[in-house]
Order: C-alpha cells, then structure tokens, then sequence
C-alpha cells in the first residue's frame, strides 16, 4: 500500500478523536457510558491502531523516498509576523510516530483488563488516547511554538493520569509535585523559545541552525547569551526526562497506574525531552560549551538514578530510577555529539522497559489479590519471590527485558548502551569511567530486582513474622548485604539493642512471651496459602509482543557499517543488515563486534554475579522454620557499607530533603509573610475604609427620624455654628 506524507495529519488526529468522543460521551451520558465501556475502550484502542498502521505505511515509503517534506497553513498572517502550523515529515519523526503508536497500542489492550474494575475505566481511556494524540502532535511539530503546545498538553495529560486515583493523598500529592517541577523547566523552555526568536525571527525549527550561523559570521550573536539560550531551551528537557536536578518527580509518578508508567514514563513522554535535544541538535551542536554541559548533566544523572535503583524495595520506583538513569545516558551521548547511538538507545530502552513495566503490571496485579491493595504490600520485592513458577509467562518475558537493561548480548539494549560506552570513552575518561560504571551498577540492581520478584520461593503470605538476634551465632544463610535490606525491608515492633523483633504482617504481631529461643530466628507460616496465577491472555499477549522487539530490534540498528551516518536516512538503518546477511558477512561481523566489546559485557556479567551472590539466597528464609542468621567476625566494615548504600538509596540521595529544607519551607515562609501582609496590611487599610464608611452611614441613618421640628432645630444650630466664627472675629458694630 501506497501512502502519501500528506496523509501524516491522521496520526494524531485519530487519538484525539477517540479521546474527544470518549470524554463528551462520559460526560453528558455517564449511565448510558457505563454500559458500554468496553466499546469505548475497543474504539480508542482501534483509532489508534490505524494511527499505528498508517505510521508503518509512511515509514516504509520514508526507506524508498529518502524525503522530508513539511505542510504548513497560516495561522496568524500578518505584514511583519507570520505564524505557521503544520506538520513535518522526516526519518526522526516518523521513527517517534511508530514508537508512540505501537507501545500505545500494547498499553491499551493491556489496559483493558488491568483497570477492568476500575470505576474510573472509560476515563482512563479517554486521558490515554488525549496523551498519545499531544505526544504525536509535539513529534511532528515544524516550528517551537506548536511544539511548545503539544508539550504542554503532554505535561497536563501526565498530571491526569499520575492523578488518576486522585481520592488517594499520595497519588493527588505525586501530580501536583510533577507538575510543578515541569512547570520549572517549561518556563526555562518558554524563555528559551523567546530567546530564540529575538535572536532569529524566526520560530521554524529547519531555520534556527542556519540563521544562528549566518548571525554569528557578522558578529551579531554574543556566544555568552546564545549559550544562555540553549541551555534555557535545554531545561524543559531536564524536567520533562527528569534530568538532575529536575528528577524528582519521576518515583512519585509511579502512583499512577502501571500501564501509565510503561506508557509515560518509560516510553513515551520521559523520551520527549530527548527527541526535543534531538529535534534541535543542529542548532546545540555550534555551542561547545553548551554540549559539555549537556553531556556532563547526562553522566551524572545516569549514575545518580543507578545508585539509587540499587536498594529499592518498591518494584515500581526501582524500574523508575533505572529510566532516569538510562535517560541520563541519553543525554550524556547526545552531549558529546552521539547522535545516532542516543536515539538508538532511545528506541531499545522505550520497548524493553515498556516490557518491563508491564510485566511489573502483571505481577502487582497478582499480588494485590493476596496482600490487598496496599502499594506497600503490593508492590514489596521482599514480599515476592519466586513467581515465574506461578506466572510462567510474565516471568519469561520480564527476564529478556531485565537482560536487555543489563547489557547482555544480543539483545536490545546492548547495542545501543554499548555504542554510547565508546562514545563516552573516545570524549572523556571521566564520562567513559562514569558509563561503564553505570552500566555495571545497572546490571546489578536489575538483575536484583528480577530474583527478588522472580526467583527463590513465595514470601507474600509465608513468612508473617520474623525474630533476629543481632548476638554472633554459627551460621550465616544469606550475605550481609541481603540481610541487611532484608530486617530494614520489614517492620520493626521492639527496639531491644540485644534483639529486634520485626514483622511483616502488622495483623500478626505475636507476643515476645511466645518465642521459645530468643537466641534464635522465629520463622511462623500460616496455613491455607494462597498462590498467585498468571494473568490472562489480554495482559499477557502485549508481554509477548513487546518482547519480540526486546529481542531483536537492537540488531536493526547496528551500524554495520562504522560510519556513523545517524538518522538522516532510515534506509541506512536497515539497508546494510540485509545486504550484510545475503553476503554472509553478517554473522563475521556480530563476532567482531562482540569481541570489541567484551569489556562491557564483561562489567555486565560481573554485576549479575554480585547481584546472584548476594540475593540468590534469601529465599533460604522460607526453606527452613528456625535457623540462626549472624554477623560474620570481622565484617563491621561490610555492614557498615551495606546500610550507608541502603539509606542512600531509600532516601533519595537526600536531595528530597534538602529541597524540602532549602526552598519548599523558604516559599513556604515567604507564602505566609505575603500573605500576613495582605490580610493585615492590604485587607486593613480596605477594611478600615469601609468600616468608617459605615459607621458615618449609621451614625447619619439615625439623624434621619421624619420630623419636621427636628430638622429645623438642626438647621438653626447649623446656622448658628456657621455664624458663630464670624460674629466672632468680626462683631456687628453698635447701632448710633
């Protein structure tokens, strides 16, 4: 089937609908919607996947024309000012488009049955396909205005859908944080625009690079204020892919629904931030001191999100802080100038933490059914464990997903990782050092999350209540690192310094007076286990989807070449592979490739064997009804180490809190001095007026009584009180 680009405009066009039809029909005939949700859900769900067919069809005549073409309509015409909107066609478009649409599509299906009982169902729906339509509209956006539009219709659909269960404090408190911290970087991006055209005149984005360098030549662009302006412009980005110092939003976000987090926040609005730098990269390129900036914001929050992912015990939060460090990576390549391996990774990170998320999905939704609807119980790695033996399927397809992340050839997300660990190795040490270090600490906290959730036996309704002695005992089951996250990872009800008692069911604390050995380790079951089961076949299939992409889409993208020719034809990206594979050189050069990089494979494999050696066993726990956990002599230092990595983790790296010190409780104090102000001195001077007004008005009300005889009493004191002044200052003189 043939397509023509003009057509493009249906892409966002048929979410939008969808949306618009759905949110009317919800809200003028909310009984008659309820009967026929599942409708409205099959009707999003089938706009959008034509939006998706009809991408797949302007992809595949984008790998034969090699084109990018763009149709504008005047929107403001004016003499002196003339505004544009329309859509731009080209390879990063395009690759976006199917990106949106196909993880959209999976979250959708996968939708269906994951918020089945939800009251809030045709909703979620209707804030689903309005996202997806502001995302496709910001991506094939021609000019920073209707970009800036889009972006900020994504920001309000994002404050939506975090705030979905809004009854709950903790989800309305995550959107208002997230939406507050975005509005910092919006503002820095509206600027920035400003910026832009007081320089340029100009608002297209095909007219920004070559009007900077024309200026520049004649010497009309400080370089001071220009790298202002890009750096402004890159301050949306560092909020939107939540970038240090703007990352923390991104775990709270997590309160919304999981098909949201795999669709926002893994996919799709956290990557517009990227596709924005890269949008504009021809123009970031001619600022050096802008891209250094740039690459070293990237490194750091790329290691940052890996140390605090490495002692998560929320499911959700730990996969969030592996996104903001893959971002960071991201950044970082964009910064020093790779462009091909960000956008790449871009795209291998998009379908394997989709994967990801959804696979989190599946198994929260297990649980829920076992420990209750609490996101503490719920979603606790340390109240999982072993569920591949109970959902074979999402255990499957979450392990490619995890081995992707880790960095394990061939899958997807080695490629890109890989290519952008050279990059950084070639730019800086430093950032070289900073890359393979992440990517280690990535291998290990992912790996730990899939053990912890997947491995070992079920800890969910097992263990009730767990009683340590801190004394040195005979034997040690689990590593020091383990146990230490595993007695922090559960209540504590005494603290004894000779021996703490902790439970993990608060409906189950017994009494100290029932244990028997206090020297030892109580291990209590209850009786009637409840087992978790795989998810239906509506959640399962988008899983099986997104895997095969996982697995596969990395080799697409592999320069085969060693040119490095980027983005700038699509057909290059595939071209090469297939005439490598007809050669039969393909399979010599995925050797040679692999044997380059053996050095990350090699960090990769050694933080899944720390991460193995440390949680493989604590599933010990259920294996055995009393068995004694102890120190190892000579281990303070191991100990020591393991609880500063834990608390910085579980603590945010502190920087929540001394946002909360520095600048939340300051607004604060500045908010109630302002206010004090107004209500005292404001409202007192507006009120004192008022006041006088109406206590003149009672005091003349009660001199108006209708009598006649009192008027003139009035009047001739009046008279009198006039007179009295003259008559005496100047006396009537006597009569002769």
């Amino acid at each position: 089937m043939k397509l023509s680009n003009e057509y493009a405009w249906i892409i966002p066009s048929c979410p939008l609908v969808a949306s618009c039809f759905t949110g009317l029909l919800a809200f003028f005939f909310p009984i008659a919607t309820r009967s026929f949700r599942r409708l409205c859900a099959l009707f999003n769900t089938f706009l959008l996947t034509i939006a998706m067919f009809v991408s797949f069809v302007l992809f595949w005549e984008q790998l034969r024309s090699h084109s990018i073409q763009q149709y504008l309509w005047s929107w403001i015409p004016k003499s002196d000012f003339c505004l544009e909107i329309g859509f731009l066609v080209d390879p990063l478009t395009l690759i976006m488009s199917l990106l949106v649409t196909t993880v959209g599509v999976s979250v959708m299906v996968y939708s269906d049955s994951y918020m089945f009982h939800d009251q809030g169902y045709v909703r979620f729906y209707a804030y689903l396909s309005l996202f997806t339509a502001s995302m496709s509209g910001s991506v094939f956006s021609p000019n920073l205005i209707q970009l800036y539009i889009f972006w900020e219709l994504v920001g309000m659909c994002s404050y939506l859908l975090v705030g979905f269960w809004f009854a709950r404090a903790s989800a309305a408190n995550a959107c208002q944080k997230a939406f507050v911290t975005n509005r910092i970087g919006d503002f820095g991006l509206l600027l920035g625009i400003l910026g832009v055209y007081w320089i340029t005149g100009s608002f297209e984005i095909c007219e920004l690079c070559d009007r900077f360098v024309d200026l520049g030549k004649v010497g009309f662009v400080n370089p001071i204020f220009a790298n202002i302006i890009v750096l402004l412009l890159f301050l949306g980005p560092v909020a939107k892919s939540a970038q240090f110092p703007l990352h923390v939003w991104l775990p709270d976000a997590m309160e919304g629904p999981t098909p949201i987090s795999a669709l926002i926040h893994a996919a799709t609005m956290v990557a517009a931030g990227i596709f924005f730098i890269a949008r504009i990269f021809s123009l970031i390129l001619i600022f050096p001191l802008a891209m250094r900036v740039i690459s070293w914001i990237g490194g750091a929050t790329a290691l940052l999100g890996a140390t605090l992912a490495i002692s998560q015990r929320d499911l959700k939060k730990g996969l969030a802080y592996s996104t903001m460090s893959q971002l960071g990576y991201m950044v970082s390549a964009l910064g020093i100038g790779a462009y091909r391996s960000a956008l790449f990774h871009l795209v291998t990170h998009a379908y394997s933490k989709a994967l990801l998320f959804l696979g989190a999905g599946s198994v929260i939704h297990s649980i829920e059914k076992i420990v209750g609807y609490s996101p503490d119980k719920s979603q606790n790695m340390f109240l999982m464990g072993g569920l591949r033996k109970y959902m074979p399927i999402t255990g499957t397809t979450f392990l490619p997903g995890t081995l992707s992340l880790c960095g394990i050839p061939p899958l997807a997300c080695f490629w890109s990782k890989d290519d952008i660990i050279t990059e950084s190795w070639l730019y800086s040490p430093v950032l070289g050092l900073i890359a393979s270090g992440t990517a280690g600490l990535t291998a290990f906290y992912m790996f730990r999350i899939h053990l912890l959730t997947f491995e070992g036996d079920f800890r969910a309704n097992e263990t009730n209540w767990v009683y340590f002695n801190n004394s040195p005992s005979k034997l040690t089951d689990i590593s020091l690192w383990g146990r230490t996250e595993l007695e922090s990872s559960i209540n504590p009800i005494s603290q004894n310094p000779a021996s703490v008692q902790y439970t993990v069911d608060k409906n189950f604390p017994p009494p100290r007076s029932h244990l028997r050995n206090p020297s030892d380790i109580q291990v209590h079951f209850a009786e009637g286990l409840v087992q978790p089961k795989e998810s239906n076949f509506v959640m399962t299939f988008p899983l099986l989807a997104l895997a095969i992409p996982t697995m596969l889409i990395g080799l697409v993208g592999v320069d085969f070449t060693g040119k490095n020719n980027g983005f700038d034809s699509v057909y290059g990206w595939f071209n090469f592979p297939i005439n490598y594979f007809y050669d039969g050189k393909i399979l010599p050069f995925l050797v040679k490739a692999l044997v380059n990089s053996i050095g990350s494979i090699s960090i990769s494999i050694f933080g899944i064997f720390v991460s193995s050696n440390i949680y493989g066993r604590i599933h010990k726990l259920n294996n055995q009804r009393n068995f004694v956990v102890s120190e190892l002599l000579n281990s303070n230092l191991i100990s020591t180490f393991g609880h500063f990595v834990q608390a910085w983790s579980l603590n945010r790296g502190y920087i929540d809190y001394y946002y909360n010190i520095w600048f939340v409780r300051n607004i604060i104090s500045l908010s109630k001095l302002i206010s004090n102000f107004d209500r005292h001195i404001v409202d007192g001077f507006v009120n004192a007026t008022g006041a006088s007004n109406f206590l003149g008005g009672e005091s003349l009300r009660y001199g108006e009584n209708g009598r006649v005889s009192y008027y003139l009493l009035v009047l001739v004191f009046g008279i009198i009180s006039l007179l009295s002044p003259i008559i005496t200052f100047f006396p009537i003189p006597p009569f002769p």
